[in-house]
């Protein structure tokens, strides 16, 4: 059955239909990411690279009290260029369906969203992680939470770099997360290939990710997958280069008191000004290689269910 409160487009529901491959895709890059008209473009070349690798795209947004799988073109557009948008994690994603508001969905959301529609494969950026100091803020992002309830696998190139990842990964695991990474022992750290730390797991193939994924439905567990997909190699800013960057960024964040829900956006805009723009243009290419692993990923998981493989 189709939950009530969603709105498939025209291309989804055809996928649905047919039992094609489809890869969810968040919305927050279009509304909190880039200005217009560079974010609807990024968002149209991630639509793109989707569809090249052999699935369907399903960019989800809240509008007008429903839940929207899949944009048309008009749509994507108006998102693009809309003000007020809420961005929208588990906490508030009721909420402004109930005032019937529009909201963009960050990594948590994407993922409640995609198992309502019973899309079991999201592509993003990064996701959120334990943010420095939380041993005394608590800042935690909602999207590990998450991770450990929702039963989305989830292509991202890590997590931010602005994070501190070895307590990330210790809340991953606390959490029962799979944390796999792609062709290689290291865990991505968003712009660079490597964090310095060696990931739980390492797999070689999209179908060896979708068995993964195929596994843990028939076993029960609860939650999803993470699957840590490097950078490209010509697209990277190394750690040695970008690490001092952050810190400068960290450093003037804390003598501005920047605090909360200000933090992320600060040390990005910082980042993106210290690497004239290179890390920017990292962001986008690592968002394109993910969505064609997570379609590829996506079409592993339909030829097992058909093939009742597993």
């Amino acid at each position: 059955m189709t939950h009530p409160l969603l709105t498939f487009s025209p291309e989804v529901a055809a996928a649905r239909a047919a039992g094609a491959a489809i890869v969810a895709l968040e919305s927050t890059i279009i509304t909190h990411g880039m200005p217009y008209p560079q974010n609807v473009e990024t968002a149209r070349a991630v639509e793109a690279e989707v569809r090249a690798a052999g699935a369907v795209p399903a960019t989800i947004a809240v509008m007008g009290g429903r839940i929207h799988i899949g944009l048309t073109e008009a749509a994507l557009d108006g998102l693009g260029q809309a003000q007020g948008v809420m961005k929208l994690s588990r906490a508030d994603l009721a909420a402004c369906l109930a005032m019937g508001k529009t909201g963009a969905t960050t990594v948590a959301a994407t993922m409640i969203c995609a198992q309502l529609a019973g899309i079991e494969v999201f592509a993003t950026g990064g996701i959120g992680g334990v943010h420095r100091g939380a041993e005394t803020s608590f800042d935690i992002s909602a999207d590990l939470a998450e991770l450990g309830e929702t039963a989305v696998t989830v292509v991202a190139a890590g997590a931010k770099a602005i994070l501190d990842l070895p307590k990330t990964l210790e809340v991953l695991e606390t959490r029962g997360v799979p944390v796999i990474a792609y062709r290689q022992d290291d865990f991505p750290a968003f712009w660079s290939r490597s964090s310095g730390m060696k990931a739980p797991l390492r797999m070689e193939t999209a179908a060896e990710i979708a068995a993964a994924q195929v596994m843990r439905g028939q076993l029960g567990l609860p939650g999803g997958q993470l699957v840590a997909n490097p950078i490209p190699v010509e697209a990277e800013i190394a750690r040695a280069e970008i690490m001092p960057v952050i810190e400068a960024a960290l450093a003037e964040a804390a003598a501005q008191g920047v605090a909360a829900k200000a933090v992320t956006p600060f040390l990005l805009q910082r980042i993106f000004e210290l690497t004239d723009g290179r890390s920017l243009d990292a962001n986008v290419a690592l968002v394109l290689n993910n969505a064609r692993l997570g379609a590829a990923i996506a079409r592993e998981i339909v030829r097992l269910r058909k093939a009742g493989a597993l």
